[in-house]
C-alpha cells in the first residue's frame, strides 16, 4: 500500500492556531505576579536582587493604568539575548503603559509595540528632554543605570523636577554609596552619595520643622513626600510636601519644639 502523507492544515488553520496559542500565553503572561514575570523573563531584579515584591507594593495601583515608565539601563552587554529582559518584565505587568528604556548602547532592535529604547548618557539633560518631549513626562522612572553615585545624583536632579505630582522615583543597587571602586566611600556618613541624597531627601520631609535660622527650603524639600529604604532599593514619591507646621501649637504640649531643653532643666 503505497504511503501517505497527512494532509496539510490549510492556511487558516494554521493561521488560527498561532494565534490561539499567541492568546493564551498573553491571558497567561497576564496573570502573573511581577515576580514570575521576573523569572519568566530572566531579569535580575528578582533572584539577584529581592526588588519585584518592593516594586508590586508601590506599583501596582497603575497595573491597568495608561503612563510612561522610564528604565535607565537596559542590560545585557554581553548576551545580547538576556538583553531588555526587565522592559519585557514591564510589558506585560502594564499592558496599557508605555515602558520606554534609555541605555549607552544602541538596543533599537527591542523597539515594537509599547516598548521604545533611546541611545545616549543617563547624565545627559539633552537625551532626558528628548524623551519626555516625545514620549511625555514619566510617571515611574527605575534608575538601573551606571549605579555611579555621581551619575545618580546628577540624573535625579536633572529628572525629578519634570515628573507629574504622583509619580514615583526608583533608585537601584544604592549599595555602591559604600564602595570606593563605584565612587563610593568606605564612612557611611560620606558627603556625595546616592545614600547621601537619600538622606537629606528624607531631612527634607520635615523641613518645615526645621529651626535653622535662614533655612531655605529646596525643591525636594516641597516635592519630595515619601522615602522608602529597602535592601539595595530606594523607592521616592513624588507630590505637595507643603502642609506647614505645628510647632506653634506642638510648643504647649510637646517639650522642646521652640525652647532650649536645658533651660528649663
Amino acid at each position: 500500500m503505497p504511503f501517505r502523507r497527512a494532509a496539510a492544515s490549510p492556511p487558516d488553520d494554521e493561521a488560527a492556531k498561532k494565534a490561539a496559542k499567541r492568546a493564551e500565553r498573553r491571558q497567561r503572561l497576564m496573570s502573573l505576579d511581577l515576580t514570575e514575570l521576573a523569572v519568566e523573563f530572566g531579569t535580575d531584579k528578582w533572584g539577584v536582587h529581592r526588588y519585584t515584591p518592593h516594586y508590586q507594593r508601590h506599583l501596582e495601583h497603575l497595573r491597568r493604568e495608561k503612563f510612561v515608565l522610564l528604565e535607565i539601563g537596559i542590560g545585557g552587554y554581553t548576551r545580547k539575548r538576556r538583553s531588555g529582559a526587565s522592559l519585557k518584565m514591564w510589558r506585560w505587568f502594564f499592558p496599557k503603559a508605555r515602558i520606554v528604556g534609555l541605555d549607552i548602547e544602541d538596543k533599537s532592535f527591542l523597539d515594537g509595540g509599547h516598548v521604545a529604547t533611546y541611545l545616549g548618557d543617563q547624565t545627559d539633560p539633552g537625551i532626558l528632554q528628548r524623551i519626555i518631549e516625545e514620549e511625555g513626562a514619566p510617571l515611574v522612572v527605575i534608575d538601573d543605570g551606571s549605579h555611579i553615585p555621581e551619575h545618580v545624583r546628577t540624573t535625579f536632579a536633572i529628572l525629578f523636577p519634570l515628573l507629574p505630582d504622583g509619580a514615583i522615583y526608583c533608585i537601584e543597587d544604592i549599595q555602591t554609596s559604600y564602595w570606593p571602586a563605584w565612587g563610593g566611600a568606605l564612612d557611611p556618613r560620606a558627603r556625595g552619595t546616592s545614600m547621601d541624597l537619600v538622606k537629606d531627601l528624607v531631612d527634607g520631609l520635615n523641613h518645615e520643622e526645621l529651626l535653622v535660622e535662614g533655612y531655605e527650603s529646596s525643591y525636594t524639600d516641597r516635592h519630595v513626600t515619601a522615602v522608602h529604604c529597602y535592601h539595595n532599593l530606594v523607592v521616592i514619591e513624588k507630590g505637595d510636601n507643603v502642609e506647614g507646621s505645628n510647632r506653634d501649637t506642638a510648643a504647649h504640649t510637646f517639650h522642646g519644639s521652640n525652647d532650649d531643653p536645658a533651660a528649663s532643666s
